[in-house]
């Protein structure tokens, strides 16, 4: 993508532009609020298939997102395939096991104990998608030089934050997993030492049964995640 000739700086006019009267954008904003506060992480998952199409999209969608310097620096690899999710399901348990049994202090098992979870891990072979999301702590031009990447975890984070809502928004159903550590990733993906895994995301339909903490429903008021200076 990048290429050293290409590294100048040019301007274009603003495309899209979108110009929406302040009682539009209170609809839009209050009718996107509506759709978001929907999404549930789901433990609970039927193997229905989704199809490879809709995943792409909406990894495209993730690819939109801001970054530092407009460098991108994410990868995203969706697995389908049942023996590369059974392989990532039994090392992300392993790394699970020894969480739960001495890996994290007794305070944090304590506030894990309202969502109840354990080192089981059945949503990763059972939901028909995995998602695996990489960061680039470098890139490399077209001769194999390499270039830093800048604010690389935000850049990142933003983007996930896009696929979680463009999932959601086409009607699956995630759950985030962040087995610690993760580099066995790389190894089962064939990804590169520049990569750093940084999150597994399960993307399916519920299960019939499915069922969410109660906890979950309990969101912070608006008082307490924002600060209005006028």
């Amino acid at each position: 993508m990048f290429a050293r000739e290409a590294l100048t700086y040019t301007t274009l006019p603003l495309p899209d532009r979108v110009d929406l009267t302040d009682e539009e954008m209170r609809t839009a904003a209050s009718e996107f609020y509506d759709v978001m506060r929907k999404r549930h992480t789901v433990r609970d998952y039927t193997d229905q298939p989704v199809p490879r199409d809709i995943i792409e999209r909406c990894i495209k969608t993730a690819g939109t997102a801001p970054s530092g310097a407009n460098h991108q620096p994410w990868h995203f690899v969706a697995v389908a395939n049942p023996a590369l999710k059974q392989r990532i399901r039994e090392e992300a348990e392993e790394e699970e096991r020894r969480f739960y049994e001495g890996g994290a202090g007794d305070e944090w098992i304590k506030a894990l104990e309202p969502i109840g979870t354990n080192a089981v891990k059945e949503h990763l072979t059972i939901a028909p998608w995995l998602i695996i999301v990489f960061a680039q702590r470098w890139g490399q031009f077209e001769d194999g030089t390499r270039y830093k990447n800048y604010y690389v975890p935000e850049s990142v984070n933003i983007a996930t934050g896009f696929l979680l809502a463009a999932l959601h928004h086409a009607g699956l159903s995630t759950l985030t997993h962040t087995p610690n550590p993760m580099r066995f990733l790389n190894e089962a993906l064939g990804r590169p030492a520049s990569e750093k895994p940084t999150m597994i995301i399960a993307v399916g339909h519920p299960a019939p049964d499915a069922t969410v903490p109660q906890v979950a429903k309990m969101k912070k008021p608006m008082d307490q995640i924002a600060t209005i200076l006028e």
